[in-house]
C-alpha cells in the first residue's frame, strides 16, 4: 500500500481520487511562464506521483502557456484509467507573461480545445471555470453567461465534470442552476481561511474542496508556531500544514505543487502524519495571528 492511500479518498463527480495529488503548476518556467528550467527533471516529477499512487492532477492550458499541459502527456501519456486530470479555463497570458481574463465564448471554447489537444485526450475529466471578477480573491458577479458556454461543451461530450475556481458561496449556488458542480477550488491554508464555513457547507453536500496555495503559494506560509509543532512531530513545516488540511474536513482534496522529486516525496510523505489533538489546537489559531 501506498503511503499517500492513508489520505483516504473523495469523489470528483463520478471519480473518486485519493485526497493528496499533485498541481503542476510550477513545473513551468518562472512566474509560471515559458518552459521548465530542467525538462526531464519536470517529467521525472510527474512520473514519480503518479508511480506512487497519485491519481488526480491540477493543471491549465494557461500555465506556461501550453507547458504543463504538454509535460503532462509527454510524461504519462497514454494515461493510467484511474487518473484524473483537472484542468481550468477563464484566463490567457499576455505577451510579458501577465494574467488576463478570458471569458468570451470563442476564449472558453478555444480554451476546451487547447486543452484536449495538448493533453491529448478526446473529452477532460474536470474543468474548472476561473472567476475573474477579482484575479486575487473571489468577488461577486454572474457567472451564468460563461458557465452556460462550459455547460454547452459539456453537453456536446467534451467535458465530463465541471467544478468553480475563485468563487463566492452565490456563484456556486448560481452555477448548480446550470450545471451541476462537482468541486470548488479557492485559496485556502492554515493562515487563510475565508472559506471555512464553505468548506463545511460543500463536505455536508458532498463536494470536494480543492485549495490552492495549500503552502502559501508564492509566498510559503512561515509561523513560529508551525515550525514549532514540525520540531515536535520531527516533521517539515509543509508536512504539518498538509496534514492539518487533511484533517480540516474530509471533502478537501490537497494538490501541492513542485518541481522537485525530493520536494514531491515530502509532500506526499504528509499523508502518514497523524497530528495529535493539542497540535491541531495551536495551528487553528495560526489564522487569528495572521489575520
Amino acid at each position: 500500500m501506498s503511503i499517500i492511500d492513508q489520505s483516504g479518498t473523495f469523489p470528483i463527480g463520478d471519480r473518486r481520487v485519493r485526497r493528496l495529488g499533485y498541481g503542476a503548476m510550477q513545473l513551468a518556467g518562472p512566474g509560471v511562464f515559458g518552459p521548465p528550467r530542467d525538462h526531464d527533471a519536470a517529467l521525472a516529477v510527474l512520473r514519480e506521483a503518479v508511480a506512487s499512487g497519485v491519481n488526480h492532477i491540477d493543471t491549465s492550458d494557461f500555465y506556461g502557456p501550453h507547458v504543463t499541459n504538454r509535460l503532462i502527456r509527454e510524461a504519462l501519456h497514454p494515461y493510467r484509467d484511474d487518473l484524473v486530470i483537472v484542468t481550468k479555463i477563464g484566463a490567457r497570458r499576455g505577451a510579458d507573461g501577465s494574467w488576463i481574463p478570458a471569458f468570451s465564448p470563442e476564449e472558453l471554447t478555444q480554451a476546451v480545445h487547447d486543452n484536449l489537444r495538448n493533453l491529448g485526450v478526446d473529452v477532460l475529466d474536470v474543468v474548472n471555470l476561473r472567476i475573474a471578477f477579482d484575479l486575487h480573491h473571489p468577488a461577486e458577479g454572474s457567472i451564468e453567461a460563461p458557465l452556460t458556454v462550459l455547460a454547452d461543451l459539456q453537453r456536446q461530450g467534451l467535458v465530463r465534470h465541471v467544478g468553480l475556481s475563485n468563487a463566492t458561496a452565490r456563484q456556486i449556488a448560481e452555477g448548480r442552476g446550470i450545471t451541476e458542480i462537482v468541486c470548488v477550488q479557492n485559496q485556502y491554508n492554515l493562515a487563510h481561511r475565508a472559506d471555512d464555513a464553505l468548506i463545511d457547507d460543500l463536505a455536508r453536500e458532498g463536494t470536494a474542496y480543492v485549495p490552492f496555495f495549500p503552502l502559501g503559494g508564492f509566498t510559503p506560509l512561515q509561523s513560529s508556531t508551525l515550525s514549532g509543532v514540525a520540531a515536535r512531530l520531527e516533521a517539515t513545516p509543509m508536512q504539518v500544514a498538509l496534514a492539518w488540511l487533511l484533517r480540516r474536513a474530509p471533502n478537501i482534496l490537497l494538490i501541492p505543487g513542485t518541481s522537485s522529486v525530493g520536494h514531491l516525496r515530502e509532500n506526499l510523505a504528509a499523508a502518514g502524519l497523524t497530528l495529535p489533538d493539542d497540535a491541531v489546537e495551536e495551528l487553528n489559531h495560526m489564522a487569528d495571528i495572521a489575520g
